[in-house]
């Protein structure tokens, strides 16, 4: 059985809106005379935090070289599974011979990064930071897997304050490993 509710008629002001329409005028005359809080992106940009956690990026040291050593702690404490690298092994010859490995492969799948900072806390080598990029497109899934290049050239150079191959190759020119 269908119950029946009765309505109660609407009024004169309710049936011509007259009272919606003037709060809404309100609110809008309230607001106008309000300092703007829009930016004029991308002209005008936002103020990040200070603990903002950006778009994760290698870096290289003062003197050129790439600072990742292949170890993979990145790679293994990934939660989305975004970075994949691929060690190789460093030609003697090479200025940075005593570093065991470099990265011959380093890609981010910028689509799947939740941008945690995991990899750059678990990095013993200082070599991949989150930067304040926060403004990322691409017309593909490719064009938003950046390869090690596009990730250097994010990072740029970083200031070393341990230079720690630097000492491991003294000592081994110096004939003194353990110090």
């Amino acid at each position: 059985m269908a119950m029946i509710v009765e309505r109660k008629p609407l009024n004169w002001a309710e049936r011509t809106y007259i009272p919606q329409i003037l709060i809404g005028l309100k609110t809008t005359l309230i607001n106008m005379l309000k300092p703007k809080v829009t930016l004029q992106y991308p002209e005008e940009r936002p103020v990040l935090p200070e603990n903002y956690r950006g778009m994760p990026t290698l870096v290289k040291d003062p003197n050129g070289r790439i600072k990742c050593v292949a170890c993979q702690l990145c790679e293994f404490v990934c939660p989305p599974k975004a970075i994949r690298i691929v060690p190789s092994q460093i030609p003697s010859e090479a200025s940075n011979a005593n570093v065991e490995k470099i990265p011959k492969e380093f890609e981010i799948d910028m689509l799947r990064c939740i941008y945690c900072g995991y990899c750059q806390e678990v990095c013993p080598e200082e070599a991949i930071f989150l930067q304040n990029i926060y403004s990322l497109n691409g017309l593909s899934r490719e064009e938003l897997v950046f390869k090690k290049e596009k990730l250097l050239e994010l990072g740029g150079t970083f200031p070393d304050h341990y230079y720690k191959w630097e000492k491991k190759k003294r000592e081994a020119q110096e004939g003194n490993p353990h110090h």
